[in-house]
């Protein structure tokens, strides 16, 4: 009998560690995504357009809440916003892809932005398209830092 018990509570704790297990091994996929990230975390550094463009889907969409409020736009409209020169801050800002979780031609990944005044997170939605993978959704949380 406490073999049995012994048994059955090693396979919960598999279970229960399997999705951990399946995040961290190296799937071939990953480094695919990874590039595609890194792409946008370029246009982030230098306010290139052509990184971004590299970056999301044609048809892809952000999405954020702002003051309470519900906010949307297109790539196309967030691309053009691109300055084409880094911020005036960028040696203070950090940035980093905190995970990346790959399921056949779907993915998701989280990536953080520290910069000066405040700290965004992006949890980004890609798929594998015939063009490699693209980020299709975009949903950003902006939290201000506090003032010293």
């Amino acid at each position: 009998m406490n073999r049995l018990i012994a048994i059955v509570a090693a396979g919960a704790c598999m279970q229960t560690a399997a999705p951990v297990l399946a995040q961290t091994q190296d799937n071939p996929e990953q480094a695919a995504v990874r590039a595609t990230l890194e792409h946008y975390l370029a246009g982030q550094a230098t306010g290139q357009a052509q990184e971004f463009g590299q970056a999301f889907h044609e048809e892809a969409r952000l999405h954020w809440i702002r003051d309470g409020v519900y906010g949307q736009r297109s790539d196309d409209d967030y691309i053009a916003g691109a300055s084409g020169k880094p911020a005036a801050d960028e040696p203070l800002r950090k940035r980093w892809i905190e995970s990346i979780d790959v399921t056949g031609s779907a993915a998701s990944a989280k990536i953080v932005l520290d910069y000066p005044n405040a700290v965004l997170t992006d949890y980004m939605q890609l798929l594998k398209t015939a063009e490699g993978w693209k980020i299709v959704n975009k949903i950003v949380d902006a939290r201000p830092k506090p003032k010293p």
